[in-house]
């Protein structure tokens, strides 16, 4: 990206900043309950922004920074419960588990991802992955379960082992 134009983003944004970070920040703690939270979404927010390579003509400020900031928000609540998730299951184990906060941080991102992959799924697909994959159930056994054909359930699994794959090469 040409350096002037990135100048030129960061004044717009710098404007946008000056002009509507305190009420997106007043916006989130009411979302959130939490003033810490809220800032840290706010300035989200904006550094999000900066990675745009155009700024679009925004009519609406407020409704596209409230955009962006809702889907900041929904990730860091999809964070929050995946992670609760995470350490309840570790938590339930017999053996006390000892991992490093480095460890803990990659199997979180980990877990995220494939999150996103199943949500990114389609239901039957997501269904049809699962049942296989989680629930150890065969190919004839999903069919009969889901009423569909046993090349159904190859070609469902088949999309969703696609995703997996595209995931890794990420």
């Amino acid at each position: 990206m040409d350096a002037g134009v990135k100048a030129s983003i960061s004044l717009e944004i710098e404007d946008l900043y000056g002009a509507h970070h305190g009420w997106l920040k007043g916006w989130l703690r009411s979302r959130t309950g939490n003033c810490a939270d809220a800032a840290d979404l706010a300035q989200d927010t904006f550094v999000r922004m900066l990675s745009l390579r155009q700024l679009p003509v925004l009519r609406e400020p407020r409704h596209y920074l409230a955009t962006i900031a809702r889907g900041l928000l929904i990730d860091k609540v999809r964070r929050r419960v995946l992670e609760q998730a995470y350490l309840e299951a570790l938590a339930a184990r017999p053996e006390p588990q000892d991992i490093s906060p480095e460890t803990h941080h990659l199997i979180i991102e980990s877990l995220l991802a494939i999150d996103a992959l199943l949500d990114g799924l389609g239901t039957r697909t997501r269904q049809i992955f699962l049942m296989v994959q989680l629930d150890g159930l065969s190919y004839v056994q999903v069919g009969r379960q889901l009423g569909v054909s046993v090349t159904t359930v190859k070609n469902h699994l088949g999309k969703a082992l696609l995703q997996c794959i595209q995931l890794m090469d990420d």
